[in-house]
């Protein structure tokens, strides 16, 4: 059995980020930028006000100054003049600073008749302008390559005067769920059966992350209906499967896809709960085989197939995020197998961070799983551990799923 870090390493070592494609801006959120956005324009793209008010030279904005208003700029429409000495120009958010002007009497703090205007609150010079530039100049890079764009991103390539933008193809993965006992929501359940859950968790996961998942039909426990449904992935970039890779005579799944072509890089992982995974090459699509029991196949899918999944989608870093908690009661040694106990977590009186663990994990439990607010990583072979210790976890909100 190989680790946990191992393993990962192997797998995102043998992809590759999806080819670039042109999307509309509306298209791209949560997409993966496959070049530079630079700004095609300068924001804002002259000195304006960020109030409303009167544009003036500060040297007149004085208390108790009178000064003649000379027109108007409102935001689209600058003055065409020069603002000189007792003057000033009625302006609002947005509005270009005239000529002549460097400073801005605040509408609050002046007091106007007709055409004239006194001031109330000294103004000074510089105060209340938004600079030309001051966001981003033409020619700089304002999201680079490599990020994941978010709400925040799309309204700044769009100020960026970007309607299309550059960005990985969403990664196209195929699940396939094996098993004589596996019944689709909805459908029949054979006598012993049970309902398979992992097909749709797993698909779930894979749209949470970006990519486009396809369900595949159940695969009977024979490896030519094993072989047959994977003959179907051409033109994916990845195929998952669940069950059927563990040791039992019905563990068929690495048989029948050798008998295909795969190469298989590796078997078994010393961890708990999934130590029953595979990672293979079935020509060229990348093959993912996760454990059959619901929680395992999860538990798999956040630390392999999330990542697998970064990677193809284009981003650099592809580890789960990890961070700590204390925990909130005492854990026993564990074994040679990292662990991965699922856990609930609170903040303190004291603003920390606690994480208490189930103590039921059995790997059949999706309801705990469901419930979790975070996994907590055990080392291989790590000591027992007192209520209040410092743990590393997983945060399952952090994954978005």
């Amino acid at each position: 059995m190989i680790s946990v870090e191992e393993a990962r390493a192997r797998i995102l070592n043998a992809l590759r980020a999806e080819p670039a494609e042109i999307v509309a801006l509306a298209n791209a959120w949560n997409r993966v930028t496959a070049e530079h956005v630079t700004a095609r324009l300068t924001q804002p793209p002259a000195d304006v006000s960020a109030m409303d008010g009167y544009a003036l030279r500060a040297m007149d904005g004085v208390i108790d100054a009178d000064l003649r208003v000379i027109g108007a700029a409102p935001a689209g429409h600058p003055f065409d003049g020069q603002v000189g000495p007792g003057e000033a120009i009625r302006l609002f958010t947005g509005s270009v600073i005239p000529t002549g002007a460097d400073a801005i009497l605040l509408q609050e703090d002046a007091t106007r008749q007709g055409d004239r205007v006194r001031v109330n609150h000294s103004a000074v010079a510089g105060r209340h302008i938004r600079r030309a530039g001051q966001d981003f100049a033409a020619g700089d890079v304002v999201i680079r390559s490599g990020r994941r764009l978010t709400a925040r991103d799309i309204g700044l390539a769009a100020a960026a005067n970007y309607p299309w933008l550059s960005v990985h193809r969403r990664p196209r993965v195929a699940i396939l769920a094996t098993g004589d006992e596996i019944a689709m929501p909805g459908e029949p359940i054979p006598p012993g059966g049970i309902v398979s859950s992992n097909s749709h968790a797993l698909a779930a996961l894979v749209q949470a992350a970006g990519g486009e998942a396809v369900i595949l039909p159940v695969a009977r426990d024979q490896e030519a209906a094993i072989g047959a449904v994977a003959d179907t992935v051409v033109g994916m970039d990845m195929l998952v499967t669940t069950g059927g890779a563990s040791v039992g005579d019905h563990d068929l799944v690495i048989a029948a896809l050798q008998a295909r072509g795969m190469t298989l890089d590796f078997w078994q992982i010393a961890m708990r709960p999934g130590k029953p995974l595979l990672f293979g090459q079935l020509g060229v699509t990348p093959v993912l085989g996760l454990p059959g029991n619901p929680v395992s196949a999860l538990v798999c899918a956040i630390l392999f197939l999330l990542p697998a999944l970064a990677r193809l989608s284009g981003l650099s870093d592809a580890s789960p995020p990890v961070s700590s908690a204390f925990l909130g009661t005492p854990v026993k040694q564990n074994d040679r197998r990292a662990d991965h106990l699922r856990a609930t977590l609170r903040i303190d009186e004291n603003g920390r961070f606690v994480v208490t663990p189930f103590p039921v994990q059995d790997s059949a439990m999706l309801r705990r799983l469901a419930n979790a607010d975070a996994l907590v990583l055990r080392a291989p072979n790590d000591p027992a551990l007192p209520e209040g210790a410092e743990v590393r976890i997983i945060r399952l909100d952090s994954l978005g799923l």
